[in-house]
């Protein structure tokens, strides 16, 4: 969809995150996930210390919208000197992936929906795995839905009136609930549907 169509309009979001550099696992989400109006990446797109430009692109090509990791602050940031100089990094592209958001808020079909890596609150950085008493908090966001990451575990819950939902990880898997695969989902946000899609990492024959 073009950034200048109306957010608004979308109905259907796919959500990918921690990708961590595994280009197979992200082409793999994308086809498993089907048609979908806006493709969403909630962060740790690629690894604190290495690049991955197939990522990237497939992301810019896509008009992804994505915000940043903790990862991307590694990379950009002062102890990611080295790793930005290496060979083989675009820098078109990691100029693009810096200037992305840490988070970011949208409306669709007429509800909130706000974007976060790990936490709506700061300090930003928690871990709120699924059986944590600090998923309550979630429940006090201005949204009415939220998206998160971080955490590499899949949920989709109502706390409180807010839906939120972590996809998991589509690049390093590491939820024993579901096998320790890869995961992503794809949310209808008119129903408020969401399907969660496991997979086996590509990359593992």
């Amino acid at each position: 969809m073009p950034p200048s169509a109306n957010r608004n309009a979308q109905v259907k979001l796919g959500i990918v995150s921690d990708i961590h550099c595994n280009v197979a696992g992200l082409q793999q989400a994308l086809a498993l996930m089907g048609e979908i109006d806006q493709l969403i990446c909630l962060g740790d797109s690629i690894y604190e210390y290495r690049f991955s430009n197939e990522v990237v692109q497939l992301l810019k090509e896509r008009e992804a919208q994505v915000i940043l990791g903790n990862h991307e602050e590694y990379f950009f940031g002062p102890q990611g000197v080295r790793a930005r100089a290496r060979d083989g990094v675009d820098l078109a592209l990691a100029e693009w992936l810096a200037n992305q958001p840490h988070r970011s808020e949208f409306t669709a079909n007429g509800r909130r929906v706000l974007l976060v890596h790990s936490t709506p609150w700061e300090p930003r950085g928690t871990y709120v795995h699924p059986e944590s008493g600090l998923l309550a908090r979630f429940g006090e966001a201005d949204a009415d839905i939220v998206l998160y990451g971080h955490t590499h575990q899949q949920l989709a819950r109502r706390v409180g009136k807010v839906l939120v939902i972590n996809p998991g990880s589509a690049g390093e898997a590491r939820d024993h609930r579901n096998g320790r695969q890869l995961s992503c989902a794809v949310l209808d946000v008119a129903s408020e549907e969401v399907r969660l899609i496991d997979f086996p990492d590509p990359r593992i024959s």
